[in-house]
């Protein structure tokens, strides 16, 4: 499976999006009915809604990892955590190693 770093999964949940946002507005734009318009803006807005929350999620879990590292007890250099994006692994590493 393929891992993405926490910036890369930030970055890219931000343009997910921005690009479903986008495609509501030409959506509604382009498609001629009534109908069609409204379905299909929901669905992208749907989808936009998803990527944000599986982006907090993420968040979540980032800020759970800092907490368990932040505790003396465990040491630096312990192995990364891992955590999931829409079902691919996001590699959390120990923030202390930036530190040094």
């Amino acid at each position: 499976m393929l891992a993405i770093g926490l910036d890369a999964a930030r970055n890219i949940a931000i343009l997910v999006v921005f690009l479903f946002v986008l495609g509501a507005i030409v959506s509604a734009w382009l498609v001629k009915t009534i109908i069609q318009k409204v379905v299909l803006a929901l669905v992208l807005g749907l989808l936009a809604f998803a990527v944000y929350t599986q982006r907090s999620e993420l968040q979540d879990c980032v800020d759970r990892v800092r907490t368990d590292f932040s505790r003396e007890a465990i040491e630096a250099g312990r192995a990364d955590t891992q955590c999931t994006f829409f079902g691919t692994d996001v590699t959390i590493s120990d923030p202390r190693d930036s530190d040094t």
